[in-house]
């Protein structure tokens, strides 16, 4: 069982797949050669069956802490022990945008002051620790070889320093010594599906990658035009949601991880590295707020062919999520054989939720294709005829019941929140229309529009509670009503919205975090309680703001900034104790954290948002 807590690592990746480092230099989670393929690194939720990837100092006490490098996904740990400081810098070179299973993890070693040695171990265990390997130890490294699948460790040296790296074997698994003085620079890259054997790889190549890697986070994050308050975690988020981001299609995970718990020890135990329509959309349109149009662009396209995939289907133009390739196969499985994170279990791999009716996703699509609109993106006929073909099926399927944005698993209800979004796919679709002449049957659009706003004010909003409820059947407050504001439903200082405002602050808010509802009022199908929800403190703040109520939304975004760990990242739900819970890092908290900030900036800066921005 592992004793690391899910907040104790950093994140980087090359945009087809990721890797956590803990802050005690151990890779325990990595999915090769994509986010969504079985885990050969996976002691974060089982440390004795998951397999590592650890480089510490070699028998001796130490401290560490870990930083990035400054504006990369660069992770810098570093490690002070009696005889001296050494550090582990961890990056991915990016893989491009053409799928490959060929994927370079690299692990440079310094002695900044005095000497240190490092221990090396690695122990790999392939296809979620259910495939065995076979080693082969070379003199410039070793190759672990599980059913065609190969991960080579080249070795990082320069010539006649052998002495640096002594490699051994124990089972099937690798361990070296390095020892380093002042100023010297050592290290292994960790290659899948390498061309040839293990080779020595020289210190100024493993610059060269080093250089480039930061280049390449650096032009990126250089297209940002925020320039406001949080700089920082605002940096920060758009990178960890860009590491998330699978270049060859778009795609992106709402996070990289698996089974991590909402409760630990309970049964809250998710597969998040898929991409949902609702994350994916929310976070294209967070980066779109910040001048970033690539992503917008790239998820068009992917948007657009599953649409298309699925024309006549009688159960609608899109699933709420997908491989990162654009398939669905998403069936849920159970690894018996993982003691999970700190015991909690069951593990979950796939995802039962991808067959759910969620009305709330078309939405959030549309609002995002808005918005890449806005920023100037094409919008060519292939496209327009897809989102009309979303609208018309729409016009016919909005006014049923259905699971709603949390994927509960008590059956389909008539949310609120769910209306309220198929309201904005429908305002987003005419403003289109409009705006560049394009047919489309408007009138009926308009209509649908006009009966689903006049249906949510009048069955959403519970006179007795003066505040819009989680559905119609139900007195219930729910959290994901605060976007209703943002998306520009209703205006943020309207009666009705206040007093739902004030009713979420007595009843689902701590000290600025925020709950998503009260599990014990509304059943969700799930046994065990979970933690306030990052995404819905964030949108708090936002809610804040557009109700003028901007000392106190000032106030909350600060308190949530506490939350994050060393490293600025963020899972998706806070404890009562502080501590994370859930996959991580979660693009949901990140792409949140994104909108509040640039909302609440521009009002402190005296300029009040408008409708649907």
């Amino acid at each position: 069982m592992t004793e690391t807590a899910i907040a104790d690592d950093g994140i980087i990746g090359d945009l087809q797949t990721a890797a956590l480092v803990t802050t005690d230099g151990s890779i325990d989670w990595f999915c090769c050669p994509r986010f969504d393929s079985p885990s050969v690194f996976g002691a974060l939720l089982d440390d004795e069956h998951g397999g590592h990837f650890r480089l510490r100092p070699t028998g001796v006490d130490y401290t560490s802490t870990q930083v990035y490098f400054p504006d990369t996904a660069v992770l810098v740990t570093r490690f002070f022990t009696e005889s001296g400081m050494g550090q582990v810098v961890d990056f991915m070179p990016p893989a491009g945008d053409t799928a490959t299973d060929n994927h370079r993890l690299v692990r440079m070693l310094q002695c900044v002051r005095g000497r240190i040695s490092f221990e090396l171990d690695v122990a790999p265990r392939f296809d979620y620790g259910r495939q065995s390997h076979v080693t082969q130890v070379g003199e410039d490294g070793v190759v672990f070889s599980a059913n065609g699948s190969t991960l080579t460790v080249h070795v990082v040296r320069e010539p006649g320093d052998e002495r640096k790296a002594r490699v051994t074997a124990e089972g099937d698994d690798v361990h070296a010594r390095i020892d380093l003085v002042a100023g010297e620079l050592r290290g292994v890259v960790l290659e899948s599906a390498a061309d040839g054997p293990p080779r020595e790889i020289r210190v100024a190549e493993v610059r060269t990658m080093f250089d480039e890697t930061v280049r390449f986070w650096r032009s990126w994050l250089a297209g940002s035009t925020y320039t406001g308050r949080w700089r920082e975690a605002v940096q920060r988020s758009a990178i960890t949601l860009k590491l998330m981001t699978y270049a060859p299609t778009g795609g992106l995970v709402a996070a990289p991880t698996a089974a991590l718990p909402e409760q630990v020890g309970g049964e809250r135990n998710w597969d998040y590295r898929y991409t949902w329509v609702r994350d994916a959309s929310f976070s294209v349109h967070a980066l779109l707020r910040l001048g970033m149009t690539d992503e917008a662009g790239r998820f068009a396209s992917w948007l657009g062919d599953r649409v298309r995939e699925r024309i006549g289907s009688d159960s609608g133009p899109l699933n709420i999520m997908y491989r990162i390739d654009g398939s669905s196969d998403l069936k849920e499985d159970i690894l018996d054989h993982w003691a999970g994170y700190r015991g909690s279990t069951p593990v979950h791999i796939g995802n039962g939720a991808a067959e759910q009716l969620q009305l709330d996703i078309y939405g959030e699509a549309m609002d995002s294709l808005y918005a890449a609109e806005r920023a100037g993106l094409p919008l060519p006929y292939r496209g327009w005829s897809a989102i009309s073909g979303v609208l018309n099926w729409l016009a016919e399927n909005w006014d049923q019941p259905e699971e709603g944005i949390w994927e509960t698993r008590g059956g389909r209800q008539p949310f609120t929140y769910g209306r309220v979004m198929c309201w904005v796919a429908f305002d987003r679709g005419i403003r289109l229309a409009a705006r560049h002449g394009l047919p489309a049957p408007t009138e009926r659009w308009v209509a649908e529009r006009d009966a689903i706003y006049q249906q949510v004010m009048d069955r959403g909003f519970h006179e007795s509670r003066q505040a819009f409820v989680q559905h119609y059947d139900t007195d219930v407050l729910d959290a994901a009503l605060l976007r209703m504001p943002m998306v520009g439903f209703i205006d943020g200082r309207d009666p009705r919205w206040k007093s739902t405002l004030a009713a979420m602050d007595g009843e689902l808010v701590t000290d600025g975090l925020v709950y998503r509802y009260n599990p014990e009022a509304s059943p969700d199908g799930l046994r065990g309680s979970e933690g306030t929800f990052s995404l819905c403190s964030f949108a708090y703040v936002d809610a804040l703001t557009r109700a003028d109520r901007l000392d106190q939304a000032r106030t909350a975004f600060e308190k949530v900034l506490t939350y994050a760990n060393h490293a600025g990242l963020y899972s998706e739900e806070i404890a009562l104790t502080g501590e994370q819970l859930g996959n991580f890092p979660q693009a949901f908290t990140h792409l949140a954290l994104i909108d509040a900030a640039v909302t609440l900036n521009a009002a402190l800066d005296g300029r009040p948002p408008t409708r649907g921005a």
